[in-house]
């Protein structure tokens, strides 16, 4: 496996249509790992608390219609 330098430097070089297709695929990328992690503090309940929280504001009538 690369380090993140070796990474880095390799990114670094790329030639400019190769630089927008890697920034394309590595968004795409990011945002899968993103959504994987916030499934997965959803079903573990780590987000409970925070849910909870803002339902409790939501009674009080600390919110207003988006």
């Amino acid at each position: 496996m690369h380090s993140a330098k070796a990474i880095e430097k390799a990114v670094k070089e790329l030639p400019k249509d190769e630089l927008s297709k890697f920034r394309n695929w590595f968004v795409k990328f990011d945002e899968a790992a993103w959504d994987a992690q916030i499934e997965a503090d959803a079903v573990a309940g780590k987000l409970d608390a925070l849910a909870a929280a803002a339902l409790d504001e939501h009674r009080s009538g600390n919110s207003r219609e988006l």
